[in-house]
């Protein structure tokens, strides 16, 4: 036995776990994963991908849209892709398994109609593992919902054409 090794806490397990799913996303722009777990259970994940059957960015390349924010912003999303978040609400919904009053892990703060979806489905708490760059919606949505949310890092995921 290793007396130095040290048990992760289940935020950092769970984590963890987002964090291999992840490696199976097909958008380089942010490969992202996504864990729904209740009463410390993984229930579902989900990774970035296109829709079953659908061509992915890492074989067709990306399907970028520019999105003009009411601040002038201008931000570029692939729109190929389902997001992990989405992907991981899916499986739950295709499965039949009751997300009711879990937590959802994911690699960064999840999008605008992500945070709409967690919202909706009952989640009642997100783990980001760092900082959207567009995530102010979100944010201001969950606090209004009463989702618990959270950072483990405190810095900002960075990828190509944000």
């Amino acid at each position: 036995m290793t007396e130095n090794y040290q048990r992760p806490d289940w935020d950092e397990y769970f984590m963890g776990i987002c964090d291999a799913i992840s490696r199976r996303a097909t958008c380089d722009r942010g490969r992202s994963g996504a864990v729904i777990v209740k009463e410390n259970r993984l229930l579902v994940a989900g990774y970035v991908g296109a829709p079953t059957g659908l061509p992915h960015c890492d074989e067709a390349g990306h399907q970028l849209k520019k999105v003009t924010h009411e601040d002038g912003r201008v931000t570029t999303h692939c729109v190929r892709t389902v997001h992990a978040e989405q992907n991981a609400i899916c499986q739950a919904a295709k499965y039949g398994v009751s997300i009711n009053g879990a937590t959802l892990y994911c690699k960064m703060t999840p999008c605008r109609t992500c945070a709409m979806l967690i919202i909706s489905c009952g989640i009642i708490r997100v783990v980001c593992q760092k900082r959207y760059h567009d995530a102010e919606d979100s944010e201001v949505m969950f606090k209004q919902a009463g989702v618990m949310f959270e950072y483990i890092q405190n810095e900002l995921e960075k990828y190509s054409e944000q």
